[in-house]
């Protein structure tokens, strides 16, 4: 087993711990996490290779962080050193966001009512950029429970001056009636037509089907995997998030993200455009 140094464990640590960051928003910290370790410790392109690797596998479900990694990998062997790889990275992934926020801006209407769930950072991305070019939008937000990470993206969309309605999980199949439409993050593009996200959101591509409600999701091409939805690793977190009650007959699951087929949602939207389904995303 490889051993690695004080700075090295904080910086897994942090990876392994953020269970409030979207897919992007923490494959960035990381990045810049790994580059300030870079400045701190100057290591050799090969002594790096097993802190990637290790920072590959520590967040599954976000498959962004470790395609990040294996492109900061793929840099080093082409020569470049750790700090300009890592940057490099960092940039692409930075312009990729905002290249999906340019393109979703197309898909939403004027006054609409914009739903969704969880905190991506790239539909925060999206609502930023309406609202730097005042595109009159409101939000509908999940809580996202247990983690809560909406009350995060309605406290920025405050921060905007945007209406936002923030409501529990179990209420979207009665407020998307009155979304014209739903916009998710994707923690990863699989490779069977499926993709990862917060769990919650298949429910809500069924409840946005059945009212005929269009429903984008942005990811990057960072998030492909040719991975099949029976074969992936879905995180199970902590489950005294739950608050559950004990006893000899109560088992409480906390998964975090769940496998969604594309079938159920309009389309895709990666730095290369807007993609309808059935058919890949670009990636």
């Amino acid at each position: 087993m490889t051993r690695f140094d004080d700075r090295a464990k904080a910086l897994l640590n942090r990876l392994r711990e953020d269970y409030e960051s979207g897919a992007t928003e923490l494959a960035l910290t990381t990045l810049k996490d790994l580059a300030a370790y870079v400045k701190a410790t100057d290591p050799a392109a090969s002594d790096l290779a097993p802190l990637l690797d290790e920072l590959r596998e520590a967040r599954p479900s976000m498959i962004v962080i470790g395609n990040a990694m294996t492109r900061v990998q793929s840099l080093l062997e082409n020569g470049d050193t750790p700090l300009a790889a890592v940057d490099q990275i960092a940039h692409e992934l930075e312009n990729a966001s905002a290249a999906i926020a340019a393109y979703a801006r197309q898909q939403v209407p004027a006054n609409a009512v914009i739903m969704t769930h969880s905190a991506s950072s790239v539909v925060l991305g999206l609502f930023r950029l309406l609202a730097q070019n005042q595109h009159r939008f409101s939000v509908i937000c999940t809580q996202s429970s247990p983690g809560l990470e909406g009350h995060q993206l309605a406290l920025a969309l405050n921060d905007l001056g945007v209406p936002v309605t923030l409501i529990t999980d179990a209420q979207m199949g009665l407020f998307i009636t009155r979304a014209d439409v739903v916009i998710t993050g994707c923690d990863t593009w699989l490779g069977d037509g499926h993709f990862i996200n917060k769990s919650g959101t298949r429910l809500l591509a069924l409840a946005a089907r059945a009212h005929h409600k269009p429903f984008w999701v942005l990811g990057d091409s960072f998030r492909h995997s040719d991975q099949a939805s029976a074969d992936v690793t879905l995180e199970e977190m902590p489950v005294n998030e739950l608050h559950a009650p004990e006893g000899d007959w109560i088992t409480p699951r906390n998964i975090y993200f769940e496998t969604v087929p594309e079938s159920l949602v309009t389309g895709g939207i990666s730095e290369q455009g807007v993609f309808s389904f059935p058919g890949s995303p670009g990636r």
